[in-house]
């Protein structure tokens, strides 16, 4: 079943009664989208993927928010899971998606699959979240950077991190469902070791060469 995801309508709530003037509403701590400073200070929560196109993009994972998503990209990453990989569907205005090795949207690690970390991370542009299919608990290895803000993806869908330097390339991925020419990841990296209890996980297989993704005309379906 392939791992879609799609911008939900939005619905307007109406208050049904008014708080009183003198008894305010607490408002909900909101999550910044500048990591804590012992989060960004740890080299492995600096994630850099060069791509095909000839640029780095460098994103700042945010366990603080998803740690249980976080472990998985570390892990994967240092295993080399992701080289080679290619973005399978992008969609301009909106989303890049990636992180299958099959290069279809149909394929992901061998890792069991992920509970939802559902957070206040707002889906801005360059924002990571994690694929899945309509299954929440469905999340594995695949996942897409956005391209623009989609508030509708809030509390649905686990953001995780955020690019904080060669978004310029992240606009650059070739487009298309599939693209005709996919980009790839020529390599994913860790700025620093990965916490000892991520390295002592078991591990997985490595990615295989992506498979040729469908024809453009007969897209995979979402589930």
């Amino acid at each position: 079943m392939s791992k879609m995801l799609f911008a939900l309508p939005f619905v307007a709530l109406a208050l049904t009664a008014a708080k009183p003037a003198d008894a305010p509403a607490a408002a909900a701590p909101k999550i910044s989208l500048n990591a804590p400073a012992e989060i960004a200070a740890d080299p492995a929560n600096r994630l850099n993927i060069a791509l095909s196109n000839g640029g780095t993009v460098v994103i700042q994972l945010r366990p603080d928010v998803a740690p249980n998503h976080v472990r998985r990209i570390q892990q994967l990453v240092t295993q080399g899971f992701y080289n080679g990989t290619v973005f399978h569907r992008v969609i301009p205005g909106f989303m890049a998606q990636g992180g299958d090795p099959t290069g279809t949207g149909e394929g992901d690690s061998p890792l069991p699959d992920l509970a939802p970390e559902f957070n206040d991370l707002p889906h801005l542009r360059g924002v990571l979240s994690m694929a899945r299919t309509q299954d929440p608990n469905s999340a594995n290895s695949q996942f897409f950077i956005m391209f623009a803000p989609t508030f509708s993806l809030d509390h649905d869908y686990t953001g995780f991190g955020r690019v904080v330097s060669g978004m310029q390339f992240v606009d650059a991925i070739a487009p298309g469902e599939p693209p005709a020419q996919p980009t790839k990841i020529v390599r994913a990296w860790l700025d620093g070791p990965m916490p000892a209890a991520v390295a002592e996980a078991p591990p997985a297989a490595p990615a295989t060469e992506p498979a040729p993704p469908p024809p453009a005309e007969a897209p995979a379906t979402g589930g």
